[in-house]
């Protein structure tokens, strides 16, 4: 990535994604800064952060401060869709990104100076549950909770495209990384030989290593060419029972006791069937603007988090 002269602003900074981020920001030395509910914890645990300014994206625009002048907006920040649904979480989960996401762009569009670009996070969960279908950036939505707010989030962002700013949907799927997302839920039980497949094993997992989500991001910041809706999931999508089959062999240990899909709806309810949902997502606009992914198979990716 080109060094800018004007600052990267990164909400989401203290997040599994953000923190990557903003190392990858620091080791190439490209200023950034940071909105945060808590700006005195994000300058602890994001270190080089030039600024950081207090937010709360459910309840006001971002300050006027933060958003002049910065050379490109990424949007990370939103509630976590972990857990249990109820009504209070879900409320969270939309409102965080919908709402949040309008008062930034709301923020960009009176700002004097506009950034570039922004990259705004979205989710495979913009698909729902298609089976063997092959997803690309040209497939429709799907009809769920998820894929409803991800629609409503991704129309927001594109509002900033009426102040003249590019626009980038980064439609994550399952983030592979030391130390955090979702493989940091997973490894303890596999660990103890507790792990194995989720249902029947057969849904595709659009899995994808951090690593790879940062370096999409930082394609898009840099070529003007990306915009719309980018896939980061790795090229080689793999059913659920495959993933639990390699990372017990990494591990050395056995992955034979499955998590059946009653069990998991008893536990979860309504989040459980994002746990069991297909999605066969292949990231053709992002490799057709020229990005080369460092980890696009999955057992070299495992290997370089678990070993």
């Amino acid at each position: 990535m080109a060094i800018m002269a004007a600052p990267v602003l990164v909400t989401g900074a203290t997040g599994f994604i953000g923190k990557a981020l903003c190392t990858a920001l620091k080791e190439r030395g490209q200023p950034y800064t940071a909105l945060s509910r808590r700006p005195e914890r994000a300058k602890t645990l994001v270190p080089g952060v030039k600024e950081a300014w207090r937010w709360r994206p459910r309840l006001e625009h971002p300050p006027s401060a933060a958003v002049q002048g910065a050379g490109a907006v990424v949007h990370l920040a939103g509630e976590s869709v972990a857990g249990r649904w109820n009504k209070e979480k879900k409320r969270a989960i939309r409102d965080s990104r919908v709402i949040g996401t309008r008062h930034l762009v709301a923020a960009i569009g009176e700002a004097k100076s506009k950034p570039g670009v922004l990259v705004c996070a979205s989710a495979v969960g913009y698909y729902g549950n298609r089976g063997d279908e092959e997803l690309t950036e040209e497939a429709g939505p799907g009809s769920d909770f998820l894929a409803e707010v991800c629609q409503a989030w991704e129309a927001e962002a594109r509002r900033a495209e009426e102040h003249g700013v590019r626009v980038v949907m980064l439609r994550t799927g399952v983030v592979l990384g030391r130390g955090g997302g979702a493989l940091k839920q997973m490894l303890l039980p596999f660990k103890l030989g507790l792990g194995g497949p989720v249902g029947n094993g057969k849904q595709w997992m659009p899995w994808v290593h951090v690593d790879d989500v940062v370096g999409i991001i930082l394609h898009a910041v840099q070529h003007a060419t990306v915009r719309g809706p980018v896939n980061a999931t790795a090229p080689t999508p793999v059913r659920n029972r495959e993933f639990t089959q390699t990372l017990a062999r990494l591990l050395r240990r056995p992955a034979l006791l499955p998590a059946p899909a009653f069990g998991l709806k008893i536990l979860l309810g309504e989040f459980a069937d994002v746990l069991l949902a297909s999605q066969r997502v292949l990231p053709k606009r992002i490799q057709g603007a020229g990005y080369t992914f460092r980890h696009p198979a999955l057992d070299a990716a495992l290997a370089a988090i678990v070993r």
